[in-house]
């Protein structure tokens, strides 16, 4: 595993794996979409209970990006890797955009169960805007300074720092008192769902994570070629 913190090797490694990754993910997506629409309505939800197989995966994948850009952000910081500050600048992008519908989802799925599009004293909803509200400072950070060098370990410093949300969203229905109801699928006596619900989610959830893999290396990759060709660039003005 380390020995792909080698740039030619992770792109050599890489290479084969990310056409199968953006594959599975678009079978995954047209399965799980299919499987969410032949799904029955909810007894009371309704048809309303479709928004689940959008919004729980976006949620959890905007965690897990963020736990990917965090630890990448630490090995950066720490050993000072080129390739783990890549990884990190790499995961901000789709973990943002997964957070941003899973903000969007939600609202919309409240309006019918809550009566409201938003509650500001809900305990989730608020770490989840405070989760997206790092990506966008995380992005912003690096954007707003022109030494890379200087952006990347700021950047590393808050990726790091928004480690701390990550719990909070996780145990925040368990915490406090929140319109959110506790975990379905991560239980200790097994999911509290049927399976026509269960399936097409996993299904979904499942298509979610190879898109943001594939999305991920194949940023790491682009990074990676860009850094490259920066260098290349600066050799030659200095040779000019």
């Amino acid at each position: 595993m380390f020995g792909l913190a080698n740039p030619d090797r992770f792109l050599r490694f890489t290479r084969p794996l990310t056409p199968v990754l953006w594959g599975l993910a678009a079978v995954l997506l047209v399965a799980g979409t299919w499987f969410s629409f032949v799904a029955p309505e909810d007894y009371q939800q309704g048809d309303t209970v479709r928004i689940m197989f959008v919004h729980v995966p976006a949620a959890s994948l905007g965690l897990m990006a963020y736990g990917a850009l965090g630890v990448s952000s630490f090995f950066a910081l720490v050993f000072r890797h080129p390739l783990a500050d890549a990884a990190a600048r790499a995961a901000a992008l789709p973990g943002a955009a997964f957070t941003a519908l899973a903000l969007v989802t939600g609202a919309l799925w409240g309006k019918p169960m809550w009566g409201a599009w938003w509650a500001w004293g809900d305990a989730r909803l608020m770490s989840v805007l405070i989760l997206f509200l790092f990506y966008l400072g995380y992005m912003a950070l690096r954007a707003s300074i022109d030494d890379e060098a200087k952006a990347a370990r700021a950047a590393a410093v808050l990726g790091l720092v928004g480690l701390i949300n990550l719990p909070i969203v996780k145990f925040s229905v368990d915490w406090w008192n929140t319109l959110h109801q506790p975990a379905s699928l991560m239980r200790a006596d097994g999911p509290s769902m049927s399976a026509v619900f269960l399936t097409p989610l996993l299904m979904m959830m499942a298509a979610y994570g190879a898109l943001f893999l594939a999305i991920w290396l194949t940023s790491i990759r682009t990074e990676i070629v860009r850094r490259r060709v920066l260098t290349i660039r600066a050799r030659r003005a200095q040779e000019a």
